[in-house]
């Protein structure tokens, strides 16, 4: 839990706050957006969320890898998170579900759910949470469990214990966490792993990254791509790239043969565009690297 001692000082007075235990993992920047920034070195508060973006306040607050946001304690504030917590996973889009609950061991990347009649998918992992848990079998459970790079396995095994299914990664990212998964796939080539949801290999990020384009909108890119609010436009990780800054270009440049329109990342903010938009900004963010 967040400390009120250790709440730091670049925080604006109010009830929301940070301390001094954040990683600076970026999730409540998009998050929240309208009250949590970057400030030297870590997060902060930059503005008291109002009863219009309060809920995001505390989506961004119950994400959190390592618990660093607090909120004064009061009855009412107390009852918001209970009702806010009980909503994960919360939906996005769709079919399209934010499960919460960063992991501090993918260092707070996002992962998402994918609800489906015939069979639900979990991109990437949360950390294990009772209370998720409870919720994903309320929503018919887990049958496919994607990882986009041996980064954000996270809780993933832990999942798989309570509802079974296939978890699946590429083989040049199998760590000793991931070496029994189900499906370990050696494509180098796009192939579908189900009719609606196509698996790209895209080396860059890690030599096994991966994306997933489903039904022919939803891209989710790992750490592979992503938007950053801070350049305002799309970019890939130039200081945190563990394999190939060259390849995961050429990887960029084939994303550009692919039609979608909402990129959901672990790191980094989510985008949303028409296919044509989407293309030109894609454009720029390869532009971006190459620079």
């Amino acid at each position: 839990m967040a400390s009120e001692k250790a709440r730091r000082q670049e925080n604006v007075e109010g009830k929301f706050y940070v301390d001094s235990t954040c990683i600076n993992c970026g999730a409540c920047y998009w998050i929240a957006p309208e009250s949590f920034a970057f400030n030297n070195s870590m997060s902060a508060v930059y503005q008291q969320p109002g009863q219009d973006n309060e809920d995001e306040a505390f989506i961004a607050l119950l994400s959190c890898p390592v618990n660093s946001i607090g909120v004064v304690k009061s009855e009412k504030l107390e009852k918001n998170s209970r009702k806010m917590m009980a909503s994960f996973p919360y939906l996005l889009e769709s079919n399209i579900y934010h499960c919460g609950f960063h992991a501090e061991s993918s260092f707070g990347a996002a992962s998402f759910l994918i609800k489906r009649e015939h069979g639900n998918i979990l991109i990437d992992s949360p950390r294990f949470v009772k209370q998720l848990e409870d919720q994903f079998k309320k929503m018919g459970g887990i049958d496919l469990y994607l990882l986009t790079h041996k980064d954000d396995v996270a809780d993933t095994s832990r999942y798989w214990k309570s509802f079974g299914g296939k978890r699946t990664i590429h083989h040049q990212d199998v760590t000793k966490i991931s070496k029994d998964f189900e499906f370990i796939f050696k494509y180098e080539e796009p192939f579908y792993i189900d009719n609606d949801i196509l698996v790209i290999p895209v080396p860059g990020h890690t030599r096994g990254s991966v994306c997933y384009l489903y039904q022919n909108k939803f891209l989710f890119t790992g750490d592979h791509l992503a938007f950053s609010m801070r350049l305002n436009h799309l970019y890939a990780f130039k200081n945190a790239c563990w394999y190939d800054f060259e390849e995961q270009i050429k990887s960029m440049e084939k994303l550009l043969d692919y039609n979608f329109e909402y990129i959901l990342p672990g790191h980094g903010a989510p985008f949303k565009a028409n296919k044509e938009e989407m293309k030109k900004s894609l454009k720029l963010c390869i532009d971006w690297m190459k620079s």
